[in-house]
């Protein structure tokens, strides 16, 4: 079947006689390729469902179920302690499903001279502490930051991970594939994707940093699969589905399939990474 991603990330399988077994998945787009792939293959044996898929951040997938518009929010991020309370004061149930893990990458241009970056340093960048090249990289040049709206869930993670507040300065990005263009295209960029979005690293148009958790420490990446199955990559997080307890019946099918022998391999060739670490 041919499959493409259309405006605003929506991808239906199915046909309108059977609207009566449609799903709809809206939320990360650290997950939507991901979620796609996933469900292009669950139709292929499951051809009376319908699957819509949408991206726009994970605080809207939550927003979404919050709404009644989506049956599963994908999300990079757990639920906040707001989040929790309306659900809670809404009177909806969820049930939480972690259906595989994800390492955040972070990214420069290919004339980039730098191969390897620590925590703190990457935290004093992102923040606006640093706003130049010149003290890291040896080039005069404006550092430019490009990153994710505030209801991305990878926003979050990150400044949660290093403990900042993003500066003021950093370009707000509609997706991964927004933030690798940017980079690619800027000499002076920096910039997070999910590492999914990078498997094929070596063909890639831009720089993937190895990251140390502190100076002096072991520079890791973020595509060493036997580093994230031992857990040693400091920005790798597991992601999440949350379902409504009322939507749980019609969605148990494709969850079902996620964690099948299928799909588990599909999440695996995907750059993604599954969650009993059996990669």
């Amino acid at each position: 079947m041919n499959v493409r991603i259309v405006i605003l990330l929506l991808f239906v399988l199915g046909s309108c006689s059977t609207r009566h077994q449609a799903i709809k998945v809206k939320g990360s787009d650290t997950e939507v390729n991901l979620a796609v792939t996933l469900a292009e293959h669950f139709y292929n044996v499951n051809s009376d469902f319908s699957v819509s898929i949408s991206g726009g951040g994970s605080g809207m997938g939550i927003a979404s179920l919050l709404n009644g518009q989506a049956d599963i929010a994908n999300s990079s991020r757990p639920l906040n302690d707001e989040e929790i309370t309306l659900f809670k004061s809404r009177g909806i149930n969820l049930r939480t499903v972690i259906f595989a893990e994800d390492a955040t990458a972070f990214i420069v241009n290919k004339n980039c001279p730098l191969d390897s970056i620590d925590v703190p340093t990457l935290a004093a960048i992102l923040s606006g502490k640093i706003t130049s090249w010149q003290q890291i990289a040896g080039k005069a040049l404006k550092v430019n930051i490009y990153g994710r709206q505030s209801n991305s869930g990878t926003h979050a993670f990150v400044s949660h991970k290093l403990g900042i507040q993003f500066s003021a300065d950093a370009k707000e990005m509609n997706g991964n594939a927004q933030i690798i263009e940017g980079v690619k295209l800027d000499e002076s960029g920096i910039g997070y994707v999910g590492a999914g979005y990078l498997a094929n690293g070596d063909q890639l148009p831009v720089k993937v940093l190895k990251i140390k958790d502190s100076i002096g420490a072991p520079a890791i990446s973020p595509l060493d699969k036997q580093a994230i199955k031992e857990k040693r990559y400091f920005f790798q997080r597991p992601l999440f589905q949350f379902i409504p307890a009322t939507s749980w019946d019609r969605v148990a099918a494709f969850i079902a399939f996620e964690q099948s022998a299928a799909g588990q391999d599909i999440i695996r060739r995907s750059g993604y990474y599954i969650v009993n670490n059996s990669n």
